[in-house]
């Protein structure tokens, strides 16, 4: 059996031009596929280290105090899409809510409000170590972002006051 027959096919299977065309469809595929959703070789290669990042609630309504009261968030695994993540809550801390109010004779002071709370979520995570871009799921973490915190029973837009990224010796 020859490897190309007369009508040019290898192994009397398929045409060798044909042939060419598929494994270059199949590389264009696989090769975008790879950009897609691989991660970075550099993120993938970096060792973890831990991030320490502290979410704000403002002015948290009653009803969310006491929902929070309830099922309390502290212990509990953060949530992206259909996964549980690699990020969980250490510390839940409740604070006075702080709004600015006019006085009668005109000037702006700070007054605390007597029904609304501010939450500070405390969350640790893991994160490649030389990574540029800081991301919990798929959300980048930076101070000064808004960001959607979502455990199995629980999701709110919060602010992100803080965050820690802590060298592979801690």
């Amino acid at each position: 059996m020859k490897i190309i027959d007369q009508k040019g096919r290898l192994f009397g299977l398929i045409n060798i031009v044909d042939l060419m065309v598929l494994l270059a469809v199949v590389l264009a595929v696989g090769a975008i596929g790879v950009k897609l959703f691989a991660a970075p070789i550099k993120e993938a290669t970096s060792p973890n280290v831990k991030m320490t990042t502290v979410f704000r609630i403002r002015g948290a309504s009653e009803y969310l105090q006491e929902e929070i009261t309830r099922n309390p968030l502290d212990g509990k695994i953060l949530v992206a899409g259909n996964d549980f993540l690699p990020a969980k809550i250490t510390g839940v801390e409740v604070t006075n809510y702080e709004t600015q109010v006019m006085t009668a004779d005109g000037l702006i002071v700070d007054a605390v409000d007597p029904t609304k709370k501010d939450y500070l979520i405390t969350v640790e995570s893991e994160i490649p170590k030389d990574t540029p871009t800081p991301k919990i799921g798929n959300q980048e973490v930076r101070a000064g972002r808004t960001f959607i915190l979502k455990t199995q029973d629980f999701e709110m837009n919060t602010h992100i006051q803080s965050v820690i990224i802590h060298d592979g010796d801690n």
